[in-house]
């Protein structure tokens, strides 16, 4: 029958283009010409009514047997483009295992950053926020809301550069305090404020222009020098270890009264004097006191209903005391071979 033989030649012409097809686009192509509902073959079932009894059945057969040869035929093409490309991939991207492997050099964390970092971690564990500020500040965060106005003599302690006459580099990390007192509005506060400081200074192996600070503040109702004393404590035997006596001595600062130094026990000779502690046993570690009832007027706070305590360290000199570093300007310098000697994993 002539409508069978056409239906042969054409599923043979199909097979050839398929036979042909080298990637992926020209096999889709094929399978979008020849083998979707719109195709030359399915176009050939409308035939199938001009037919009566076997021949009919006959021409069915012959469209079905085509359609499944052909499906077979592009099955196995298919098969064989996309072996043909993973192939071509796995040749592509062979990895000779006899070569030597790279070398990942894993860096050193500065000093600086590691003691901020284990600060942070310290106080945040005890419910702390961290709230830092810009190293650019006016005179009036830097000083006057720190309770040293214009005339007073501590501003000599702090000799500042200043870029005009109203705005400089901050002397301390309080003028972060007083912004964060600020937008707590009269509420509760319990803050540190890690950064970096500036002051002119001599660069020697113990004092540098630039340094950094992390200070603290709680304010909040009852609060008292008791607080402060038991906060330090844990914070110092948590960061020199459990065996470190804590000693405070009255001292004086602007913003805060009472004021204290705290010290702690040496850890060359633990109490019994030796050079590093200068035969006193102990060493003056950070400052600390009751927040001055003046400044928290300052800052909206009812000095009668509420008050606090703050506290400021120096992260060199933690760092020099916990890895015996002894040139501050080494943690400046930015040499490898001093960096790599605190790799932390």
């Amino acid at each position: 029958m002539e409508l069978i033989k056409k239906v042969e030649e054409l599923k043979n012409e199909i097979i050839a283009k398929i036979k042909e097809a080298f990637d992926e686009p020209s096999l889709r192509l094929i399978q979008e010409n020849h083998l979707s509902k719109k195709s030359p073959l399915n176009a050939m079932m409308s035939h199938i009514k001009e037919l009566q009894g076997e021949e009919k059945a006959s021409f069915g057969q012959a469209i079905n047997n085509a359609k499944k040869e052909i499906a077979e035929f592009f099955a196995s093409k298919e098969k064989e483009i996309s072996d043909k490309k993973i192939q071509e991939k796995l040749e592509k991207e062979k990895i000779d295992i006899t070569l030597p492997s790279i070398d990942y050099h894993m860096g050193g964390i500065n000093p600086f950053y590691q003691i901020i970092d284990e600060i942070c971690d310290i106080f945040t564990s005890m419910g702390y926020q961290v709230k830092e500020g810009p190293d650019v500040e006016t005179d009036y965060f830097n000083f006057e809301r720190m309770n040293i106005p214009s005339n007073h003599p501590a501003r000599e302690m702090q000799d500042s550069f200043y870029i005009t006459n109203t705005t400089l580099l901050r002397t301390h990390t309080s003028p972060a305090q007083a912004h964060a007192m600020d937008e707590a509005k009269g509420q509760p506060l319990k803050i540190i404020c890690p950064g970096k400081c500036f002051r002119r200074d001599d660069d020697d192996a113990t004092h540098s222009h630039q340094f950094g600070q992390v200070e603290g503040l709680v304010i909040d109702k009852n609060i008292n020098l008791g607080n402060l004393k038991a906060t330090l404590e844990l914070f110092l035997r948590k960061m020199f270890g459990e065996k470190r006596e804590v000693r405070f001595r009255s001292s004086y600062f602007p913003f805060t009264e009472p004021s204290v130094e705290v010290d702690i026990s040496c850890m060359e000779c633990h109490g019994k004097g030796c050079p590093i502690c200068k035969g006193t046993g102990y060493i003056e570690i950070l400052g600390a006191g009751m927040v001055h009832p003046h400044v928290l007027e300052m800052s909206g706070y009812d000095p009668k209903e509420y008050s606090g305590f703050a506290f400021g360290i120096g992260i060199e000199r933690v760092a020099m005391l916990r890895y015996g570093i002894d040139d501050i300007r080494k943690i400046y310098q930015g040499d490898v071979r001093f960096i790599e000697q605190f790799k932390r994993m």
